[in-house]
């Protein structure tokens, strides 16, 4: 019951501390709901990145052409040595007469010249799917390698550099959030120290009387916790709706299909969650930071 009655005391004390120190607490929550209000997006653009770099990588495949004197024998030899690869996901068989149907729905120019050709021209071909597009390249050039396969097809120096570049963009995005939280607890940890240095003889009056360490600290570290939820009422709200109206403008992609984004529900219950989260852990870490390192009790 003591512990109960402690934490009711402190709960009591933190909003008390807000309200008398509004103007110091005003700042730090005006501080705290922009910096994640740049959290926020800059966890919205991750997570779509992520999407769209997955998207992509899903529709990334090797293209082999065989040579055109394969016998079935020899096709099914070379899908097994294929399929044999660590890195390789599904194998799909695709004939010429597959091909050149394809082409012919494609372009009426194909389908006049391939009719117009005794012989389908095409080759047989294999379509793979590959686990990791990091190692695309590398399992291409085994491709190359096995008896009976002419061209390998796989985008090769431009697929590289659209890895590469979604790769450091998630890093970047990545850096970013972190450096914003850090900036988040360090602002609410400036507040607290203020308020602390303005209460500094009722923490001496504590200390005299008996108060343990455990007991001044409480009050402080759920101040932090209201700031850091209130002031990520506002980025909350703005996320949701935000998000929706953007979902709504752009028709779900962004410059092209291929970049679709994410739909709003849940995901904007998600993000929400987690400012939520950052702002009442961030809040409550700068508090714990200020109360250790400058009262040193």
């Amino acid at each position: 019951m003591k512990a109960f009655r402690i934490f009711g005391r402190s709960i009591r004390d933190a909003v008390k501390s807000v309200i008398r120190n509004f103007s110091l607490s005003f700042a730090s929550i005006m501080c705290t709901t922009i910096t994640l209000l740049l959290v926020s997006v800059a966890i919205i653009c991750a997570v779509n990145i992520n999407n769209a770099t997955k998207s992509i990588e899903d529709e990334l495949s090797i293209v082999v052409y065989l040579d055109r004197e394969v016998t079935e024998e020899t096709i099914e030899n070379i899908k097994a040595d294929i399929e044999s690869q660590k890195n390789v996901e599904e194998v799909e068989f695709k004939s010429k007469t597959e091909w050149k149907d394809e082409m012919s729905e494609y372009d009426d120019t194909f389908s006049t010249v391939l009719n117009y050709l005794d012989e389908n021209p095409l080759s047989d071909s294999f379509i793979v799917k590959v686990v990791n597009v990091e190692k695309l390249s590398d399992t291409a050039e085994y491709i190359k390698s096995i008896n009976g396969v002419d061209v390998v097809k796989y985008g090769e120096g431009m697929v590289d550099d659209v890895i590469s570049a979604f790769d450091v963009v998630k890093k970047v995005v990545a850096i970013v959030v972190i450096a914003l939280i850090l900036v988040t607890a360090f602002l609410i940890s400036n507040t607290i120290k203020l308020t602390i240095f303005s209460r500094r003889s009722a923490i001496e009056i504590m200390r005299l009387v008996g108060a343990s360490n455990l007991t001044i600290k409480i009050p402080f570290i759920i101040e932090g916790f209201i700031i850091g939820v209130i002031g990520s009422i506002i980025p909350i709200c703005v996320t949701i709706y935000g998000y929706v109206v953007l979902y709504s403008l752009l028709n779900g992609h962004v410059f092209s299909n291929m970049i679709v984004l994410l739909k709003p529900y849940n995901f904007v219950f998600y993000v929400s969650g987690v400012l939520l989260i950052i702002g009442a852990i961030v809040g409550m870490f700068g508090s714990l930071l200020a109360v250790r390192k400058y009262l040193k009790i």
